[in-house]
């Protein structure tokens, strides 16, 4: 279908993403919000000045990260995974750390059952008001500066 590949061809990587997103979504086995917990469940961790988030992403699984709004470092302690990015696709393998920079969205394939942390500053232990403070409902949200980039 060549109308298909010339309107992919025009979408930056952002709108990829999210129609990829869209596309996840309508699968028969799709979940997608607080009920994505019972596929890859969630471990919280408070400590002054930090909130410590832990995810469990079960083998073969596909999914979308959230719309990253600030910098924070994660460690993938477990696993292997293959993350795709405007520069390609990158498989890591743990033990592995990085940083996640503001306007970060990721697609990623679970190679092997994999641990996923990632450590955010906050003094905050409301999950709601941690969310509202490091997730962007949408690249719209984002100020401009970082709209601006393409960092996926």
């Amino acid at each position: 279908m060549v109308g298909t590949s010339v309107i992919e061809n025009k979408l930056g990587f952002k709108e990829k993403v999210q129609v990829f997103e869209l596309a996840l979504s309508q699968l028969p086995n799709a979940v997608a919000g607080r009920d994505s917990e019972k596929l890859c469940p969630l471990k919280h961790t408070f400590v002054e000045g930090s909130y410590i988030r832990e995810i469990f992403m079960p083998k073969g699984t596909i999914l979308t990260s959230k719309i990253h709004k600030i910098c924070h470092p994660y460690f993938i302690m477990k696993g292997e995974v293959s993350v795709v990015t405007e520069e390609g696709t990158v498989k890591i393998k743990a033990p592995f750390q990085g940083i996640t920079k503001p306007g970060t969205k990721r697609a990623i394939y679970v190679h092997e059952d994999c641990v996923w942390i990632t450590v955010h500053s906050t003094n905050e232990t409301d999950l709601d008001k941690i969310e509202d403070q490091i997730i962007a409902k949408n690249f719209d949200e984002l100020p401009n500066s970082i709209k601006k980039e393409q960092i996926i």
